[in-house]
């Protein structure tokens, strides 16, 4: 859905920067890493224009955000608009959607079916994967705060995914095997976030293990598979 993605974005931020200059409260962005698109440089700092590739399958999310942040930027000078901006780096957690697509999620319920494991790519690709609850208090330390620039949120520790691949078939218990399949188009090969600035805005860093919070995100598949 290209089209209700661009402009779920872009008019999602307008609708929701107007409304908020209605009521003179705070407005956050929940923005994203894919504003870095494939990154040149890692670790990302804010201050890294990107990669993004404008005119392919991802620029409407890619593209999308980015038009968002900059709309909340000339809001803020223009009419004062009290703006926060958060770039959210990969978040898994219980509460995810068994089909959203996210690789967490893929992996967990194809190795709880014991299905194989689909890895795009040769899996040596690498994100960094924050737990739900480390980010939400992130979210809330920069909504608190008073800084009106983006902010990087999510954890610094990279992993590829044949690792996860691997930690999820452990901690499920799984037969699945992995298998191979071609990288689509524009999928970045690295993600990693520098947290500097938010860790100087008052967030102590995640304290969720990618361990820990498997073993979590598997509970709560495991009782949606089995209906509890």
């Amino acid at each position: 859905m290209p089209i209700e993605t661009n402009l779920t974005s872009v008019l999602g931020a307008y609708h929701a920067l107007e409304l908020a200059l209605e009521h003179n409260c705070p407005v956050l962005q929940t923005s994203t890493s894919e504003v870095y698109g494939d990154p040149e440089v890692s670790p990302q700092k804010e201050t890294y224009r990107g990669s993004v590739n404008c005119f392919g399958p991802r620029a409407c999310y890619d593209e999308g955000k980015r038009a968002a942040e900059a709309l909340f930027y000339d809001y803020q000078q223009q009419k004062n608009a009290n703006i926060r901006i958060v770039r959210i780096f990969n978040t898994y957690g219980p509460g995810m959607l068994p089909n959203d697509g996210r690789v967490v999620s893929n992996f967990i319920n194809q190795a709880l079916r014991n299905e194989p494991i689909t890895v795009y790519g040769d899996g040596l690709q690498t994100r960094s994967f924050c737990y739900v609850d480390d980010l939400i208090d992130a979210i809330l330390v920069v909504y608190n705060s008073e800084y009106k620039k983006p902010v990087n949120i999510g954890n610094p520790t990279e992993f590829t995914m044949l690792e996860l691949a691997e930690k999820v078939i452990e901690i499920t218990g799984s037969s699945s095997e992995i298998t191979f399949h071609p990288l689509p188009t524009d999928d970045p090969l690295q993600r990693r976030p520098d947290i500097t600035l938010a860790k100087s805005i008052g967030w102590d860093g995640p304290r969720i293990s990618l361990g820990k919070g498997l073993e979590n995100t598997v509970y709560y598949f495991r009782e949606l598979m089995n209906g509890v």
